[in-house]
């Protein structure tokens, strides 16, 4: 019979993991999503508990693990606060991995030993201020080759941990060859190492944003910012194909976080009916609340399987497009749902910023936007069922 019952180590980090959020992480947060600030301490001891090495390999600094590893470390996270969740999720899924996968030795020993530790922070600069979803088409950022360096001019927006302290690298997709609008086979994009720091290349201030306030989210302007050719990252004109293939994990990574935030809304709800009361009853006595946390535990329930298939199909090396697309869409509407529904359950309570369901309402919404839309996620499973070749 085919089950999910977790091995000793991936339930020894889970338990390890939500020690830590409880412990750790879940007493001070609410203070540095008020300030919009940075929790850098608390990175520093994810560092130190090894979060960020997890699924890299131990010659470069990493923990041996896998996906599945990161993904339950995020779902535990995000059962607390997921301005700490998307930071991991972001510096391992979209910042350190692009570095193993792609990178040369050299690149790796360069790089990853700092990242794996917790030390440093990668960034991945994707979106652009003037498009969304059409990466090939609508990219304006530019690289030309100018006496063996990579001339790079253009904006990124949105763009997760480059702006910190302790950012070490953004690596930029930069159309290298072909027009913009060309047809797909003739645009050539390519990956390129920015060290923090290089001239030409301006982080601009802290977005104020809706959610996620404890998180760094940044846009990136770059002005004639000369690096070394050999910081491109891979092949020449492989960029786009890499961050596809990197995008499958991404989803996946996503999908559990937003089922540690749908998971954190049953547990802060379950907390609060047992103690309020209202009409001379524990609100928990009222069957209307009753169904409304056993949809929630079902949305939880069935993002948890979603995540957890595809994490073990990637983590296996075998293809599940399909299975991430699913569970990214799937999680992030139970999230989305939840948080709202919690936040109906908690009533007034729930729209003061001093309960944790608050803060899941504000950060559930981008989970249908960010590492891909849910409209995107329906075009990926539409195309994988075959629809677009029906004429």
């Amino acid at each position: 019979m085919i089950g999910y019952q977790l091995t000793d180590e991936h339930e020894e980090l889970r338990a390890t993991v939500a020690e830590f959020a409880r412990e750790v992480v879940a007493p001070v947060i609410a203070d540095y999503y008020e300030r919009c600030e940075f929790p850098y301490d608390i990175v520093a001891r994810m560092g130190k508990l090894g979060l960020f090495g997890l699924p890299f390999p131990e010659e470069y600094g990493g923990m041996g693990g896998d996906l599945f590893a990161l993904c339950l470390a995020l779902e535990e996270l995000a059962r607390v606060d997921s301005s700490v969740a998307i930071t991991l999720e972001a510096a391992v899924a979209l910042g350190a991995m692009p570095l193993y996968r792609f990178g040369s030795e050299e690149q790796r020993r360069q790089w990853l030993p700092e990242l794996c530790a917790g030390e440093r922070l990668a960034a991945f600069g994707l979106t652009e201020p003037g498009g969304g979803s059409d990466i090939p088409g609508g990219m304006r950022t530019t690289a030309r080759l100018e006496a063996g360096e990579w001339v790079i001019d253009g904006s990124k927006a949105f763009i997760t941990n480059a702006g910190t302290s302790i950012t070490s690298l953004v690596t930029v997709l930069a159309r290298t060859g072909g027009e913009p609008g060309a047809e797909r086979g003739r645009r050539e994009i390519s990956a390129i190492i920015v060290p923090a720091g290089t001239e030409g290349f301006t982080v601009g201030g802290k977005y104020s944003k809706v959610g996620w306030s404890a998180s760094d989210t940044r846009e990136l302007a770059f002005d004639s910012c000369r690096v070394p050719a050999g910081n491109v990252l891979g092949e020449r004109g492989r960029g786009y194909a890499q961050f596809l293939q990197i995008l499958d994990e991404g989803r996946v990574a996503i999908a559990a976080l937003a089922t540690g935030l749908a998971a954190g809304c049953v547990a802060e709800c379950l907390r609060h009916v047992a103690d309020r009361e209202a009409f001379g009853h524990h609100l928990g006595h009222f069957q209307a609340i009753q169904f409304k946390l056993a949809d929630m535990e079902a949305r939880v329930h069935s993002a948890r399987l979603a995540w957890y298939d595809a994490a073990a199909r990637l983590s296996a090396g075998e293809p599940a497009k399909k299975q991430a697309a699913i569970a990214k869409l799937v999680a992030s509407n139970a999230a989305m749902d939840n948080a709202r529904d919690a936040t109906q359950i908690f009533g007034g309570y729930g729209y003061m910023n001093e309960y944790p369901v608050a803060r899941f309402y504000r950060d559930a919404k981008v989970l249908e936007i960010g590492e891909g839309t849910s409209e995107v996620q329906r075009m990926i499973i539409a195309r994988e069922l075959g629809l677009n070749a029906i004429r």
